[in-house]
């Protein structure tokens, strides 16, 4: 089963930018390890895993806004 890997409630935020994955597409993730970075426009906050599994990045970093609501990536723990 694939878990998405989301942006975490941050209040009143629409968008945020990813501003880097730690891991790559294809690595072992443990649940709660830090995956990613996003930024608001006044701070930085470090994304979980939300499983064990292997990680398929959805969304590039890049300077692009993404929605505080949009799915990051997943988790597939069926290859846990």
């Amino acid at each position: 089963m694939k878990q998405p890997v989301m942006i975490p409630s941050l209040g009143l935020v629409e968008s945020v930018t990813v501003t880097g994955w730690l891991k790559k597409t294809g690595d072992r993730v443990a649940k709660g390890e830090n995956v990613a970075t996003i930024e608001t426009e006044k701070s930085s906050v470090e994304i979980e895993s939300p499983a064990d599994g292997i990680l398929e990045i959805a969304v590039a970093a890049g300077p692009e806004l993404v929605s505080a609501e949009a799915v990051l990536g997943y988790v597939d723990e069926g290859s846990a």
